[in-house]
């Protein structure tokens, strides 16, 4: 009941954004476009809610390189709500705002190296951030072509912690009723990223059977088949991130980050409800190679203390409100 509480305030702070978002829908940007981006970006939409619990697990930790006894995570929970408003909306280019809040609760059975004394550690951990995005749409070699450019700050429960910087530029190679293609590029404005230029590829391809090839490269890789009236199941991988930042773990008084790349492998459905409203549920194996530890003013590259993680089973329920859905069916 701790973790819903928690994500039901924060919630209620969030709903007076609805409101102002879903007046965006039918102003002066092309549809298209923002369809196509709410479809393949899920945080874009207005308000979105979700809970993941993952299985019990067993991982290896390491401290500056030298090998620790495995530990057990006994159990895991996540909650995640964000939020997206629109201030300023113009025929080809547009400002916004992402708000998002996360909550993680984790159990831990450690096991002393000098001692072999086993303990239980549980733990709660906040992380936020806020987004001003800026999209720009325009033409280039006759193909249209999307910029955003994104300045966020992050942090906890306890201080703000980073600002960052994303860029990205996608154009559009080819949109018809059964096949849309993207090429681009992202960059990273952060000293800890790990790759601070990504190339990006979409292709979504609709079949005579009814299924849909659904790639949107590095995030996710997705094969979909639409079912009921309302219903959508997907079967494929999707890329996440678990980030944090810690304090008082030495007498140092130094901010330290944890970061961890999530493969999320398994079955999706999504069912409309009410025309706006998305419930969505998913499960399969999360696969997490290395998540480490390292100081705040310091590189991943470089961590403290470095975990692998065993396999996982994971399932997760959320609830989002898309205002572009019911364009989206006509």
């Amino acid at each position: 009941m701790k973790i819903l509480k928690k994500t039901l305030l924060t919630c209620c702070a969030l709903v007076p954004s609805l409101a102002s978002f879903a007046q965006t829908a039918t102003d002066s940007i092309p549809k298209k476009a923002i369809a196509y981006a709410a479809d393949k970006f899920p945080i874009a939409r207005a308000l979105n809610i979700e809970f993941t619990h993952t299985a019990p697990y067993n991982f290896s930790p390491e401290q500056r390189g030298t090998a620790m006894p495995d530990g057990r995570v006994n159990g895991l929970n996540l909650a995640k709500v964000s939020a997206n408003v629109n201030f300023i909306k113009k025929r080809s280019w547009m400002l916004g705002a992402t708000l998002s809040y996360k909550y993680l609760n984790s159990e831990a059975a450690l096991t002393s190296p000098t001692t072999g004394e086993k303990r239980l550690l549980q733990e709660d951990f906040h992380y936020q951030f806020t987004t001003i995005n800026f999209i720009y749409f325009t033409r280039i070699f006759k193909k249209t072509t999307i910029f955003t450019s994104s300045l966020m700050l992050d942090g906890s429960d306890k201080h703000f912690e980073r600002f960052k910087g994303i860029l990205t530029g996608t154009m559009v190679l080819k949109a018809n009723a059964k096949t849309k293609m993207t090429v681009g590029l992202l960059g990273n404005i952060d000293p800890t990223a790990q790759s601070p230029i990504i190339p990006t590829f979409g292709y979504e391809h609709h079949f005579n059977n009814g299924f849909i090839i659904d790639i949107n490269l590095p995030k996710s890789l997705m094969l979909r088949k639409n079912v009921f009236s309302n219903g959508r199941v997907s079967l494929g991988t999707e890329l996440d991130q678990t980030s944090f930042y810690l304090y008082n773990l030495d007498t140092t008084g130094r901010r330290y980050e944890f970061r961890q790349l999530d493969i999320n492998s398994g079955l999706l459905y999504e069912h409309m409800v009410a025309n706006y409203f998305i419930i969505t549920a998913k499960t399969g194996i999360k696969l997490s190679p290395n998540g480490r530890i390292f100081e705040k003013s310091g590189s991943f590259a470089d961590p403290v203390f470095e975990i692998k993680n065993d396999p996982s089973f994971y399932f997760n329920f959320g609830v989002s409100f898309n205002p572009f859905a019911k364009y989206k069916k006509r």
